[in-house]
């Protein structure tokens, strides 16, 4: 049994949220990433509250910008300083003062605020588990120096377009099913994205993963649903991820925007001291599987285990084994 409750948050902000199991119990937290919402981990929430699978409280809140949660207009409020104070005030609303998380489970952008909040705020969880989501330092080294991050983020610059939302939305979110959809969601026959400029071609992988066809159509229907919004404007509902990448400039550079080629990091910058587990999809061609290599380098308590049959989208594809590598490392 799903819930779904609205958390309002003293600094102003709410945030709609789903959950399974006993207040009170150890609190798992589960945050998602673009162009999806709190409901892809649905199975897990109602895995992981089971008492046989750890009797845990598990949360899922749709990040700031998605579905009913607070979507302040201004792209400044997407900056991540806000995101990680929403994530923090929420933690401390569900964990109680001074407690903290059983662990932090996060995918994709989920996973960019995750890994940012561990290193500033690792009093808050006692674990974490990433999903594929790159850390900072490789990420963005990769960025700037590496042509094969910058064609695989290319996408990036299209997302952050004043427009972008009015182009996704067109016929019936043509843009944005090939994320899914030439990764194996369809299934064997992949949709193409063949003469489009704006849609990203993310190319076949070469095997198509475990899982694949996991898109239904009542699964389409609910992730409409979410980018639709109130209905005001096409793709209403995408603003607000949308602006997670307008207001970051970890993006590939161009001539007229150095983005990503104007950050600096301190060498020692998210240092991650909790331990962490890292599950990496080895098809995913959004971020490429070299993102893992030499990570002890910044979490020195790292477990990390690669899935070789499986893509970007690997927490739909292959819930089960993702379950249970969980599982089996929190012990």
């Amino acid at each position: 049994m799903i819930d779904t409750w609205m958390a309002e948050l003293p600094h102003g902000i709410t945030l709609s949220c789903r959950s399974a199991g006993e207040r009170g119990r150890p609190v798992l937290m589960f945050l998602h990433g673009f162009p999806e919402a709190a409901f892809v981990w649905d199975e897990l929430l109602e895995h992981f509250a089971q008492p046989e699978h750890g009797g845990f409280f598990c949360v899922a809140p749709n990040l700031r910008g998605y579905e009913r949660s607070s979507s302040p207009p201004e792209v400044e409020a997407y900056r991540a300083k806000h995101l990680l104070q929403d994530l923090a005030a929420l933690i401390e609303r569900e964990c109680g003062a001074g407690a903290r998380l059983a662990a932090l489970v996060a995918h994709d952008w989920g996973g960019a605020l995750a890994w940012s909040l561990a290193a500033a705020r690792p009093e808050l969880m006692k674990r974490l588990v990433i999903v594929n989501a790159p850390h900072p330092q490789p990420f963005l080294h990769g960025l700037k120096h590496s042509p094969v991050q910058q064609a695989a983020s290319a996408y990036m610059n299209f997302l952050i377009r004043p427009d972008a939302e009015a182009l996704l939305a067109e016929h019936d979110f043509a843009r944005l099913w090939p994320f899914f959809d030439l990764m194996g969601a369809s299934g064997p026959q992949p949709a193409t994205t063949a003469g489009d400029p704006n849609a990203r071609d993310f190319g076949r992988p070469p095997v198509l993963p475990e899982g694949a066809g996991w898109m239904t159509d009542a699964l389409r229907e609910r992730y409409r649903a979410v980018w639709r919004g109130d209905g005001s404007r096409p793709g209403a509902g995408l603003t607000g991820g949308l602006n997670f990448y307008r207001a970051s400039p970890l993006r590939p550079p161009r001539a007229d925007d150095p983005a990503a080629a104007n950050v600096e990091l301190p060498p020692d910058a998210f240092t991650i001291t909790v331990p962490t587990l890292v599950l990496w999809a080895m098809q995913d061609t959004a971020l490429p599987p070299e993102l893992v290599d030499g990570l002890d380098r910044w979490v020195p308590q790292l477990t990390l285990q690669r899935i070789e049959a499986a893509t970007h989208w690997v927490v739909h594809e292959r819930p089960a084994l993702v379950a249970a590598q969980i599982e089996g490392w929190l012990g």
